[in-house]
């Protein structure tokens, strides 16, 4: 055992060597990485949309897939003028209709559309969605509107995108200043300030300029990975840096440096795996969101491993002499009452939490969770949002989904709509078989060459010839044997294929048919792209239901239903963003037990690595656990709804990395305690563990406090919020809760080990001697085994666990 661990350290101490003797070789490669990253992490895609993270067997996005590969969205955008008459708004419908793109625009007299002097258009442009010529044509539409008291609400381009990415550096910056600010009042010299923000900043943009290499990133791992990199790893750079410090005092600065590196490497690595097992848990979750989020921070602490290993040890060696020189008064306090108070209530405590832990566990499940942004407010709104909600206190919100059936049986789909409209969940629905075309038809409408022709104004002859070639066209040839003027074609199909006869030159009309039938041309054409595939057909239902809540989650299953009845050997879908919402809630439902229970044994593991002791990880895992219950009961009190993704990543980064401060006090705890009396112990180990629980803690808090109140798009702030609550509770937790746990606990972990016994230390005393743990040595004769008692005489003992005091001394632990 003994060689073992020396040939580790010995390859420590060259690796060390290594690392800090060919610094500049590595500054070289930091340099090259950094100015590369500069450049790639302009490359890296961002995923805006939450539902292309649905799991791919998912109705949404089976339905999403269906829709993207058979239809054409045109792109959109809901328009209100306010302090407007009727007259002035029916003016400016035919300004916005001369606008270059715009295909449509959706305005009348009724309330839907004015209502309390404010004028609402649905404004439908002449692309696709994903088209940048759509952006074009909106802000034609406001530069003709120029002058107007306008909100817009859209959904076009990266508005999203480039909203969250100002407000994100905006957050960035107030990062910077208080991990300055904290940094300043926790370090002892001035010196290692700038050491430990160049390590944070090159690794955080060495993260950034390799996310390319994922392909595509979530729009928010790519907002929240860089801050809570920061936060996360900040303890790495502290570790190293005090060893340097600890080991300068002896030694030359190149020497402190290798010897700190070859300490804190294996230190700061086993620190790092509670961190990644806990993250390590969102890549089982059935949502992608988690992965994708999983990925991009593992990744973050990896490189935050790396700049510590391979870049900071160089910066001390560079710094070493300014750090030397910057000394300065130690800002943080000790806290000796903390633990002189755990210590009086340490039978008081443990008790009361486990029945505190209980309660959140049970309001923690009934925390009212939200699956969409309908129910969630943030405290930060952007331009979009403040539109978004003056249209919908103007002119109510509306509820759409999508119901995609078999295309080919016009029948049926009528009858499905007809069913529909008897519910009164349902306000209205749009098909092609009830859009009306003209005279009271019907696109879906089947007509004969009579109907045709009257409805065309066309010839009767004109119409036979062309039903006659339309049945030639569709191989229909039983139609040409029979009798033509029986023959119906649905009036879109008919429509469509008059216009490519005329466009051919096979048919001649006089210039207002022309003119009427090109008309009706653009009008069927944008409809059939919208609402007829290859394959599936499309229907808009208009429900009177708000988008979240378990009965419109219910109806949507009732649509869906009814629909299969009607096509019971094909597959039919519904999507909307009440489906969507619908998904994430069957999703969250796995993925929380999976991501809880992932979290637990992947910590539990390692620490049971760290501490060879079944009872220690027992003992941390609770507390942990008992900080996120509480995290997540608060708002069953308060009814602020949180969003699903929230508690997801929280709760994973909570177990995986605020379990670091209770690591903190249990390892250190472990260690003095055989030395001194057990309060003192925990006292000494409380000034020892402020410092780090502090500095990492405030900044993981603040920074998360900062991503809740400065960002307004809504899952990027309840991460934020949550995060930043979850974590001042585990600070109050570890330091007001764990110690007395340890005190009274101790007993269960020296118990429960499975390390191999090794002496502690040696002690010859003589006269009244207290002895209580596994001691092997001399009681007037040789003893070995546990042993509990006070001596008089002369003991020489190897005190394997326990402790050995004089009589007299530390009277309250023998109690």
């Amino acid at each position: 055992m003994a060689q073992k661990e020396k040939k580790e350290q010995n390859f420590m101490m060259k690796l060390a060597t290594f690392i800090v003797d060919k610094r500049n070789l590595f500054f070289l490669i930091v340099a090259i990485g950094l100015v590369f990253s500069v450049f790639s992490r302009n490359w890296v895609e961002v995923e805006n949309d939450l539902t292309f993270y649905l799991p791919e067997d998912s109705e949404t996005k089976q339905a999403l897939n269906v829709m993207d590969d058979q239809f054409v969205t045109y792109g959109t955008a809901n328009i209100m003028v306010d302090n407007i008459t009727l007259e002035t708004a029916k003016e400016l419908e035919d300004t916005i209709s001369d606008v270059k793109g715009v295909q449509t625009v959706s305005f009348d007299e009724t309330s839907d559309h004015y209502n309390n002097a404010s004028a609402l258009y649905t404004v439908t442009f002449a692309y696709d969605e994903d088209d940048d010529a759509c952006l074009d044509s909106l802000e034609a539409v406001k530069e003709a509107l120029d002058g107007c008291d306008l909100y817009v609400s859209s959904d076009l381009g990266n508005t999203q995108a480039d909203t969250i990415a100002t407000e994100i550096n905006m957050i960035m910056v107030y990062v910077a200043i208080i991990v300055v600010v904290v940094l300043t009042l926790t370090s002892q010299t001035y010196g290692e300030i700038p050491v430990l923000l160049l390590t944070f900043v090159g690794a955080m943009i060495l993260n950034q300029g390799t996310n390319f290499l994922l392909g595509k990133i979530s729009f928010v791992s790519n907002s929240v990975t860089s801050i809570l990199q920061l936060a996360l790893s900040l303890d790495y750079a502290v570790i190293l840096c005090n060893r340097f410090k600890e080991e300068h005092r002896e030694l030359p600065v190149r020497e402190a440096a290798i010897v700190a590196l070859s300490k804190a490497i294996p230190e700061i690595s086993a620190s790092s795996l509670t961190t990644v097992g806990g993250l390590a848990a969102m890549l089982f979750m059935q949502f992608k969101i988690g992965p994708d989020m999983g990925i991009c921070l593992i990744k973050a602490i990896v490189f935050a491993l790396l700049s510590v290993f391979i870049f900071m040890p160089g910066l001390l060696v560079l710094f070493g002499p300014l750090i030397e020189k910057t000394e300065h008064k130690n800002f943080v306090p000790k806290i000796p009452f903390v633990g002189k108070i755990d210590y009086l209530t340490r039978w008081i405590i443990p008790p009361v939490f486990v029945v505190i832990a209980g309660f959140a566990f049970y309001f923690s499940n009934h925390c009212p969770y939200a699956y969409g942004y309908s129910a969630l407010t943030t405290p930060r709104l952007n331009e979009t949002q403040i539109a978004e909600n003056k249209i919908k206190d103007t002119f109510g919100s509306t509820n759409m989904v999508a119901l995609v059936v078999p295309s080919g049986d016009y029948d049926k789909e009528r009858e499905v709509l007809n069913e529909l409209s008897n519910y009164p969940q349902i306000d209205y629905t749009m098909g092609i078989v009830n859009i009306e075309a003209m005279d009271g038809y019907m696109l879906g409408d089947a007509l004969t060459p009579r109907q045709f022709s009257e409805l065309a104004d066309l010839d009767y002859e004109v119409a036979q010839l062309l039903y006659t070639a339309y049945a030639v066209d569709q191989e229909d040839y039983g139609k040409l044997a029979g009798n033509i003027a029986s023959y119906q074609v649905p009036l879109m199909d008919m429509l469509l294929y008059a216009c490519d006869q005329v466009d051919a030159g096979i048919v001649s009309l006089d210039a207002d048919q022309e003119a009427t039938l090109k008309d009706a041309q653009t009008q069927v054409e944008a409809a059939k792209a919208q609402l007829c595939g290859t394959d599936y057909n499309r229907m808009l239902i208009y429900l009177t239901l708000p988008v979240s809540g378990d009965e419109t989650y219910a109806f949507t299953d009732t649509i869906r239903e009814l629909a299969q009845a009607l096509y019971p050997d094909s597959s039919v879908y519904v999507a909307g963003d009440s489906t969507n919402e619908y998904d994430f809630e069957k999703s969250f439902s796995r993925d929380n037990m999976v991501v809880n229970i992932v979290s637990i044994l992947i910590v539990l593991a390692v620490l049971l690595f760290t501490f060879q002791s079944a009872g220690m990880p027992v003992l941390l895992i609770l507390v942990i656990q008992g900080c996120i219950c509480i995290n997540f009961a608060i708002p069953y009190f308060t009814q602020s709804k949180v969003f699903f993704m929230s508690y997801l990543v929280v709760s994973s980064i909570q177990m995986g990395a605020n379990i670091d401060y209770a690591i903190v006090i249990a390892s250190r705890y472990q260690e003095i305690k055989t030395k001194m009396p057990h309060k003192q112990a925990m006292i000494e180990t409380l000034n020892f563990a402020f410092p780090t629980i502090l500095t990492s803690g405030t900044i993981l808090a603040v920074s998360g406090a900062l991503i809740g109140k400065l960002t307004s798009e809504a899952a990027i702030a309840g991460i934020g919020q949550t995060l930043g609550s979850g974590t001042l509770i585990s600070i109050c937790l570890v330091l007001f809760v764990l110690p007395q746990i340890l005190l009274i606990g101790g007993g269960v972990v020296d118990k429960t080990s499975f390390a191999v016994p090794s002496v502690i230390r040696k002690r010859e005393e003589s006269g009244r001697i207290f002895v209580n743990g596994r001691v092997s040595g001399e009681i007037h004769g040789r003893i070995t085994g546990m042993v509990r008692a006070t001596i008089d005489g002369d003991v020489d003992l190897n005190l394997i666990a326990g402790e050995i005091m004089e009589k007299g001394e530390g009277e309250d632990e023998k109690e």
